[in-house]
């Protein structure tokens, strides 16, 4: 099916919205796409995109690259990291995200003690969405342990840390909060930090509804230490392991086996694909070319942010396979030849598995005027859109009915930056 300008892209049956139909908007003179769901963020991380790029070791890697991360960490209370969030999730509405799936470890004060509300920094995230106007499902993160061997958290980890009991108190506090634009999910950190009987009790205590995201096979060294221990690859033991089903996002899985690919396309799980984040930390490149053939469902997230892009999500996405298999075209579908149109079914199809939301109602316009888009028609816009250079191309914003960017800004930019300034300026005079 192949719609022209003029119809009603936005279905509320996702999985069946045919990426060519971009609604072209008369009044607007321009073109309209759904909103994108980004995936996978830590909002704290925003403050320190930048700052990590100064070798420290020979063999610099995310592990290095963690030591800076939990520097910055250390330094947050619920006032920045509102603050900060605020400013990313700006950005995020206005680089055409709509909704934010946010992946919160950063629970308790730095010495890690809890606060008076021992849900302060989850309440300050979901303030900050709400100043903003960006749709959130927030994910609030089990981590217990420090490694496979079951180590204790360290000292600089303890913030992250919670009993199920605790966690799970957590999430009923915060579900009571439940709106339209909020959903609350679960969060298990990985499994080197949560042990296989935690796993099991969490998963049994939750609703039957509530989504499940979980970083996986990130890194070499994740999967060698887990088979190790567990005497499995890691996407291997949670397949054998856990009932993962649609409800389940896996972030990263990076490091693949064939079979691996096949059972998570299987599952209906969705895999959470970070592609400037996963080249900012060397992991290396998901098997994308694989996961399509099998049918597999996936999307993006922005995880550190050292970009707060889809289109280059996206594009890094396809050009990172150009570079492995030194061939041009790598994402198509048999029923389409166009890369930008499969990458953009891709994320709008696993948009409501993932996040637990309709975003049917969300428009991102963009701008009629640009050069990129002259002539633009429905067979090549979404490929101009993702490979027609860095200009972003937003111009209009609405989520469920509320226009939250307009002539390419967020409607309150200004004062969400200022308080930007003034929580950078704390966190830096540490």
């Amino acid at each position: 099916m192949r719609l022209e300008p003029g119809q009603n892209a936005a279905m509320s049956d996702a999985t069946s919205w045919t990426p060519t139909g971009w609604k072209h908007d008369a009044a607007h003179a321009g073109w309209t796409l759904p909103g994108i769901a980004n995936l996978h963020s830590h909002a704290f991380q925003r403050a320190m995109a930048g700052m990590a790029e100064r070798q420290t070791h020979p063999q610099d890697s995310f592990w290095t690259w963690r030591e800076t991360m939990y520097r910055m960490a250390a330094r947050f209370d619920p006032d920045r990291l509102r603050a900060v969030a605020a400013q990313l999730y700006a950005e995020m509405l206005e680089a055409g995200y709509t909704t934010v799936c946010e992946f919160h470890y950063l629970h308790h004060a730095p010495d890690g003690q809890p606060y008076a509300d021992p849900a302060a920094m989850s309440r300050a995230l979901i303030a900050a969405a709400r100043d903003t106007g960006i749709r959130m499902t927030l994910l609030p993160v089990l981590y217990m342990t420090g490694g496979f061997d079951g180590r204790e958290l360290t000292q600089r980890q303890r913030r992250f840390g919670h009993s199920i009991d605790g966690y799970l108190r957590l999430l009923e506090s915060l579900r009571a909060q439940e709106n339209e634009g909020l959903r609350i999910g679960c969060a298990l950190h990985s499994l080197r930090a949560v042990p296989p009987d935690a796993m099991q009790e969490v998963l049994a205590a939750l609703p039957q509804e509530m989504r499940v995201h979980i970083h996986i096979a990130e890194q070499i060294g994740e999967v060698q230490d887990c088979t190790a221990i567990r005497g499995a690859r890691p996407v291997e033991w949670l397949l054998s392991n856990a009932a993962v089903d649609p409800r389940w996002t896996l972030v990263h899985a990076t490091h693949l086996t064939p079979a691996e690919v096949r059972g998570v396309a299987r599952s209906g799980a969705t895999v959470a694909i970070c592609p400037t984040t996963e080249a900012n930390l060397g992991d290396g490149l998901f098997p994308l070319r694989d996961y399509l053939a099998a049918n597999g469902a996936w999307g993006i997230g922005s995880d550190s942010h050292i970009s707060v892009s889809p289109v280059e999500e996206l594009r890094w996405l396809e050009y990172g396979q150009r570079l492995h298999t030194r061939h041009r075209n790598i994402a198509v579908r048999e029923d389409s030849p166009s890369v930008g149109e499969t990458l953009l079914h891709g994320v709008v199809a696993s948009a409501a598995n993932s996040t637990g939301f309709d975003t049917s109602g969300d428009d991102v316009s963009l701008d009629a005027d640009a050069p990129q888009l002259a002539g633009a028609h429905a067979d090549d816009v979404v490929d101009r859109w993702i490979f027609s250079g860095n200009r972003n191309l937003v111009d209009r914003v609405v989520v469920d009915g509320r226009r939250v960017v307009e002539a390419g800004r967020h409607v309150d930019r200004e004062r969400i930056a200022a308080g930007y300034r003034r929580a950078i300026a704390a966190l830096n005079a540490h």
